[in-house]
C-alpha cells in the first residue's frame, strides 16, 4: 500500500507544511501546478526533492483559486475543465523533464477532485485532459464499492486509474468523503487515524461516519504532512505499512 500526500503548496515567501519531512516517508507526492497553490520555483524545487527521494510525481491541478486554496467549487464547462488540467499538467511536465523525470499520475485537488467523483461530465473532462498528454498519465480517484464503473470509462480514454483511501478522513455511508463542514469530518485522534489505514490495508473496508462498514479496494493511502503532528501520524502510518 502506497503512501501519498500533497505536497510543494508553498507560494512565494509564504510557507505551507513540512515538505522536507514528509517526502522521504512517502511514496507518492501531489505536486500543485500554480492555481490554488506553488509558484515555478516551489514547483521545481518540490519536483527536485521527489527525484532525490526516489518518489513518484503526480499533478495536483486545481480550480483558479488561491483565495479559497482550491475548496471553493468554480462553474467551468467540461471543454475548460479539460484545458485547466493540461495546462496545469503540462506545467509540471515541462519541469520535470528540465530535471530528468515524469509526471506519472494527476490527482485532481480539493474542490476539482469533490467534482470528479459526483459528476461524470467532470470525470470525463478530467479523463480527456489525461489522454492528452504524452505519456498517458494514470488518474488518481477515490476508491469506491465500485470502482469498476469508473475503470469501465477510464478505459475509453487508455487512461489508468488509481484508487485512493483516506487515512485521517470520515466516509459516509454513499462512499463519498464526509464534508468538512460536517462534525467528525476530520479525524485528529491518532489511534483512530492507525485503526482507519490498518481496516483499509487489511480488511478492505472502512467505518463509516454513519457506523456501517463499507468494502473498498484501494492502491494507496493520502496522509497528510502540514505540521508536526502529522509528520509523526506518517511516521506511524509508516511502519504500520512496512
Amino acid at each position: 500500500m502506497k503512501l501519498n500526500c500533497d505536497l510543494g503548496e508553498s507560494y512565494g515567501n509564504w510557507k505551507m507544511g513540512l515538505d522536507s519531512e514528509a517526502m522521504p516517508l512517502i511514496n507518492m507526492a501531489n505536486i500543485a501546478c500554480g492555481f490554488h497553490a506553488s509558484d515555478p520555483d516551489i514547483m521545481a524545487a518540490t519536483v527536485l526533492s521527489a527525484k532525490n527521494e526516489k518518489v513518484i510525481i503526480g499533478a495536483h491541478p486545481g480550480y483558479n483559486d488561491k483565495e479559497g486554496f482550491g475548496r471553493r467549487s468554480i462553474p467551468h464547462t467540461p471543454s475548460q475543465i479539460t484545458n485547466l488540467v493540461i495546462y496545469q499538467t503540462g506545467a509540471l511536465q515541462a519541469i520535470c523533464l528540465a530535471h530528468q523525470t515524469v509526471v506519472s499520475y494527476i490527482k485532481p485537488h480539493g474542490s476539482l477532485y469533490n467534482d470528479m467523483m459526483s459528476s461524470s461530465t467532470v470525470y470525463t473532462a478530467i479523463l480527456k485532459a489525461a489522454s492528452a498528454c504524452m505519456p498517458i498519465p494514470a488518474l488518481m480517484i477515490l476508491a469506491s464499492p465500485d470502482n469498476d464503473q469508473y475503470i469501465r470509462l477510464a478505459e475509453q480514454y487508455k487512461v489508468k486509474l488509481i484508487f485512493e483511501a483516506f487515512a485521517d478522513r470520515a466516509y459516509t455511508s454513499d462512499g463519498c468523503l464526509a464534508p468538512r463542514s460536517m462534525a467528525g469530518s476530520v479525524y485528529h485522534d491518532s489511534a483512530q487515524i492507525i485503526q482507519q489505514v490498518q481496516q483499509i490495508s487489511q480488511f478492505g473496508s472502512v467505518t463509516t461516519i454513519e457506523g456501517t462498514t463499507l468494502p473498498l479496494t484501494a492502491d494507496t493511502i493520502c496522509v497528510h504532512g502540514d505540521n508536526p503532528k502529522s509528520i509523526a501520524m506518517l511516521k506511524q502510518i509508516k511502519e504500520e505499512l512496512c
